[in-house]
């Protein structure tokens, strides 16, 4: 239940009540008893969230979370198991090749660098 502002226009008496949406605004005036009272809009008051936290993702629909979860479990399952990445080999507890790092960084197609400093004319 909201709680609304009223002024009276006769005394300019201000005070506010705490009334459901669905009642009629109040008319007579509880200081000087004349039908002269005006409901004031207020800015009202903000909705205050209690708990852990609130996110869009809470209400999704059970179709959507069995959907996610099916496309999820099929990612895993289908994932290359020979892609040969270092990543790999550190979840198997398996040191990473030398090999492979040094070949990669010594491809043939790239143009090799001077380690020497050229004169800039």
């Amino acid at each position: 239940m909201p709680t609304y502002e009223y002024e009276c226009q006769k005394c300019e008496h201000k005070f506010e009540e705490f009334q459901p949406i669905t009642a009629k605004p109040l008319r007579r005036c509880p200081a000087c008893g004349k039908l002269s009272l005006r409901r004031l809009i207020g800015t009202g008051a903000g909705i205050i969230f209690k708990g852990s936290g609130f996110y869009q993702t809470d209400y999704r629909s059970d179709s959507y979370k069995q959907a996610a979860q099916k496309e999820k479990s099929g990612s895993d399952s289908s994932a290359p198991a020979a892609a040969g990445g270092a990543g790999d080999s550190a979840k198997s507890g398996q040191p990473a090749q030398a090999g492979t790092v040094k070949a990669a960084a010594s491809d043939s197609s790239a143009p090799a660098k001077s380690k020497k400093k050229q004169p800039v004319s």
